[in-house]
């Protein structure tokens, strides 16, 4: 990771929990910073909005103590790209709407292009 990314999450953790930079170091543990699961939580939420390409999985978040731990999360997020997802096949409507037969059953229809 960049030092600018490292130096942004820093100051976000900081910020959320209101604690000098000077403590925000790798070996911190998040709840010795003063987080509960739900401090821990909006603070994934506000690194993923403002570091540009995170994305956070559940797994990953699960497995989060330390500030260290953290930095390598955003940093493995952003080394790797997004997974393509496959297109579904369209039927004919193709516009992901319900569509109600003649018999009074419905279908569904995959929204072209979308996963």
């Amino acid at each position: 990771m960049n030092a600018t990314t490292t130096a942004n999450v820093r100051r976000v953790i900081a910020g959320h929990f209101g604690v000098k930079l000077d403590r925000v170091v790798d070996d911190a543990r998040l709840r010795d910073l003063g987080a509960d699961w739900l401090d821990r939580l909006e603070l994934l939420i506000v690194i993923e909005d403002q570091v540009p390409d995170v994305n956070i999985t559940d797994v990953a978040a699960d497995h989060i103590e330390t500030v260290g731990d953290l930095i390598r999360v955003v940093e493995d997020s952003t080394a790797r790209p997004e997974p393509q997802c496959s297109t579904l096949p369209s039927w004919p409507a193709g516009d992901g709407q319900v569509r109600f037969n003649g018999d009074g059953s419905t279908a569904w229809h995959a929204r072209r292009g979308t996963c």
